[in-house]
């Protein structure tokens, strides 16, 4: 088999059992462990899959640049972002994250919402500019332009000093295995510290992000109280996930 031909058929399987073991595989097709792992080196190089001990899961597409992101699962993202923002009570205290579902989530509150939003993304908090009873702070340090956020040593001495009711969090990928994912350490160190400040935390969900997996682990799924998804709920990786999950509708 050549090598064309077996990395066509390693993405066919991933595409169809959402995961690759590369030791089982190559049992099963007679070839080399080496040659398996080496196609899949070439794949993960290529953005096609992300390699995890021992094999290899599905890439999330969400690690593209923000401005290419925006067009991506437009009208999931919008579900999951109606559900989500439902979650922001009056009166309360909500950590909303960067990218473009916390952008539409911020989109989706009710205009007569009267709350307080922390953010570390300047988009998210001028698409919050015309809610009047909002009270937006907005945590600043370097700007990592692949989500519109702020990251850094300065953000996250910043985050130190807020005690929120909730977290809406963003991720590249959601999984069984390796649980939250994002493609920048920076990025993910952030998150973390966002969450370390909020009672309860929800991950922003949308279909495209379940059952992939990126570079940087966030968080495992044991450490979060939901998950608000547009996915199906026959879907096996959503059963899988062993946490509350929302359906956006």
């Amino acid at each position: 088999m050549l090598a064309a031909q077996r990395r066509e058929m390693l993405l066919e399987r991933l595409a169809k059992d959402g995961r690759i073991v590369a030791k089982d595989l190559a049992a099963e097709l007679g070839l080399s462990e080496d040659s398996i792992r080496r196609d899949l080196r070439d794949l993960a190089a290529a953005g096609l899959c992300q390699r995890v001990y021992g094999g290899a899961l599905p890439a999330s597409p969400a690690i593209a640049d923000y401005g290419t992101r925006q067009g991506v699962e437009v009208s999931g993202k919008q579900r999951v972002a109606a559900a989500a923002a439902a979650l922001v009570e009056p009166g309360s205290t909500a950590i909303l994250d960067g990218g473009t579902t916390a952008l539409a989530v911020a989109r989706a509150l009710p205009p007569d919402l009267r709350a307080t939003v922390v953010t570390h993304s300047p988009t998210v908090a001028c698409a919050l500019a015309d809610h009047r009873d909002v009270e937006v702070y907005l945590i600043g340090g370097r700007l990592f332009k692949h989500s519109m956020v702020s990251c850094g040593a300065a953000a996250a001495e910043a985050a130190r000093g807020v005690n929120a009711d909730l977290f809406l969090l963003g991720v590249t990928g959601v999984h069984p295995e390796t649980g939250l994912t994002t493609d920048d350490a920076d990025e993910a160190a952030m998150k973390r510290a966002l969450a370390r400040r909020a009672a309860d935390t929800y991950v922003l969900g949308s279909s495209e992000k379940i059952g992939t997996a990126s570079r940087f682990a966030v968080l495992p799924l044991a450490e979060v109280a939901g998950i608000v998804t547009d996915a199906d709920a026959g879907n096996p990786t959503v059963q899988a996930l062993k946490v509350p999950v929302i359906h956006a509708q």
